[in-house]
């Protein structure tokens, strides 16, 4: 089976098959060079973070497409070979940092190393943003209700000022964020519920404007006690009042009235767990006491959405490979965009019916079939022109898409080529 070399970021790749009674002659074969969108997310994450990973595709090949048996990619007919650049979607981080007391020696982690974590983003070639949703002030601590409370102030350059300002790439709702309601809050004042509005004791700043359809979710919490809320909740709560006070909720995140704004979110955390075995066992910090809670809920979260975690009580040591691993997650979960430029080859000028697709990186590689438009995707995938008259990119099905990110990205093995000069697969 033939493979085209790895690139520093892969790509798609658009592969013709042969014309019935073309002429033979000697095929020319070229590959463009496609800049690197993610490179590397900093150093290793030592021994204080846990990755969980990702779910993976296994299965997706001949349901997607063609498999490579019978079909010669340097079959007489094909006159040129490019690699269709790709680009990665944004990308749009979410920080949920709890305001008590406990958590002063965190919060001063998350002050002093926010903008190297997003500078670590950013050196990715990401488009990122950061949304921070925790009590805002330059003044620490803050009287709320007759109690202290300890807030976050970024400071320059993510934060617009020294006085924890909002950003281009960064906005705080200033949200008290409490021990156990974390998650509640989060659903709230994404959608303004009652309850949950500027003024409302657990409210804050409408944020969800910040978010980018298109961009992928990363969620992360910093905590020493656990959400009252489930995972299951947080992702499908149908709406209506708040299980634990008179407040109202929206649905949960991966509610289809979102339409999918959260889809393949990731969920990270810094929080009490102490066992990798057991969820419900809590960490011990140096001086042998131990946090409210182990962290059950996002210990679930954590690991079913392929996140990243570690444990609070390691203290200082733990923050910097944490804040590494968040960044390198980010970059390795960034999804690719759909819609592909159509590289130009050199020679001869591109006849739009001499076009296929393929997807390597897999066991096979996978030759997806043209459609019509988006009307005519389905379970097997494939593509079609953004403009069949005069097509300028290569828009994958869905399904085809989804097979996609599992290929090719930062760190996997597959890559977009488009081969030139045989007639189109059709479905």
């Amino acid at each position: 089976m033939r493979r085209l070399a790895l690139l520093a970021l892969p790509g798609l790749a658009a592969y013709v098959a042969c014309q019935a009674g073309r002429d033979t002659q000697p095929v020319t074969t070229t590959t463009t060079t496609v800049s690197s969108g993610a490179g590397g997310a900093g150093g290793g994450t030592g021994g204080a973070v846990t990755s969980t990973g990702g779910s993976g595709f296994g299965g997706f090949f001949g349901a997607g497409g063609y498999s490579d048996a019978g079909l010669d990619p340097d079959a007489a007919c094909a006159t040129a070979t490019e690699v269709a650049p790709v680009t990665l979607l944004p990308v749009d981080i979410i920080w949920m940092v709890d305001n008590s007391a406990s958590m002063i020696p965190a919060i001063a982690e998350v002050t002093a190393g926010l903008n190297d974590f997003a500078a670590l983003i950013g050196s990715s070639n990401l488009d990122y943003r950061v949304v921070m949703l925790s009590l805002r002030s330059a003044t620490s601590p803050v009287v709320i209700g007759g109690s202290n409370r300890y807030p976050v102030c970024i400071p320059p350059p993510l934060a617009g000022d020294s006085a924890c300002g909002d950003g281009p790439r960064f906005f705080q709702s200033s949200i008290d964020l409490r021990s156990t309601q974390p998650l509640e809050q989060f659903l709230g004042t994404l959608a303004q519920t009652p309850g949950y509005q500027p003024g409302d004791s657990r409210g804050g700043d409408p944020w969800a404007q910040f978010l980018r359809p298109e961009a992928t979710k990363t969620i992360v919490i910093v905590t020493d006690d656990n959400a009252r809320m489930s995972k299951s909740q947080f992702e499908t709560f149908p709406g209506g009042q708040n299980p634990w006070n008179s407040t109202t909720l929206p649905p949960g995140i991966l509610d289809p009235s979102w339409n999918g704004l959260f889809a393949h979110y990731i969920f990270s955390g810094i929080y009490g767990y102490g066992s990798d075995v057991d969820p419900a066992v809590k960490c011990t910090y140096p001086d042998q006491t131990q946090p409210p809670a182990s962290g059950v809920t996002y210990t679930d979260l954590v690991l079913g959405t392929g996140g990243v975690r570690a444990k609070l009580c390691d203290g200082a040591a733990a923050w910097g490979p944490f804040f590494d691993a968040v960044a390198q997650a980010v970059v390795a979960t960034a999804q690719l965009t759909c819609s592909l430029d159509i590289p130009v080859p050199q020679g001869d000028p591109i006849d739009y019916n001499l076009i296929n697709v393929i997807l390597t990186g897999g066991a096979n590689d996978v030759y997806l079939p043209k459609v019509a438009d988006a009307s005519g995707c389905a379970p097997d995938g494939g593509w079609y022109y953004d403009d069949p008259q005069a097509p300028t990119q290569v828009v994958l099905c869905p399904e085809s898409c989804e097979l996609a990110n599992s290929l090719v990205g930062p760190n996997k093995p597959g890559n977009i080529q488009v081969q030139f000069g045989c007639q189109s697969i059709l479905k």
